[in-house]
């Protein structure tokens, strides 16, 4: 099959992954009002049509904390992605290199930083959870630098994790 669009990957996810895994990347928490929101504000973003100019060198570059990536599109952190591959983070990690652009490992990734920073060159970010033990946490942020990872994206909307309806449901 052909994918045309961005929304057929999730009828796509639907049909391949197991109900649990497809349930738990596709449903946000509580009554999902933060997922809704983020599809309402991506279907508000229009494009500029740019008419008689000349479009033959078009560069998207830009830099974030510095570096420079091919585009404004980085990769967010993602957890567990080798529910969905085997490759999981390994090829995300490989597709972003490979983009020019960045990828988030997340703290709750089913690859290690060191794993993925074995995958080859690319600007890594890492995500960090502050843990009540700040043993742990400082040893994930000295496992990162020492990875290469160039730079912490600090997650602080966790003291209390939502409830997700779909993961209640699938037990």
């Amino acid at each position: 099959m052909e994918i045309t669009n961005v929304t057929e990957y999730d009828a796509i996810a639907k049909q391949k992954l197991p109900k649990m895994v497809y349930d738990y990347y596709a449903s946000g928490a509580e009554d999902q009002w933060t997922l809704q929101e983020n599809r309402n504000a991506f279907a508000r973003i229009l494009f500029r049509p740019r008419i008689l100019i000349d479009v033959n060198k078009i560069d998207m570059a830009t830099t974030v904390l510095g570096f420079k990536i091919s585009m404004p599109i980085m990769v967010a952190p993602t957890a567990m992605q080798k529910m969905a591959h085997p490759d999981g983070e390994y090829a995300t990690a490989r597709a972003a290199s490979a983009a020019g652009t960045i990828m988030t490992l997340s703290s709750w990734a089913t690859s290690s930083v060191e794993e993925v920073a074995s995958t080859g060159p690319g600007i890594r970010f890492f995500q960090l959870y502050v843990y009540k033990n700040r043993k742990v946490v400082e040893q994930l942020v000295r496992r990162a630098e020492k990875a290469g990872f160039k730079a912490i994206a600090l997650t602080v909307d966790t003291p209390r994790l939502g409830r997700r309806e779909s993961d209640i449901k699938n037990r």
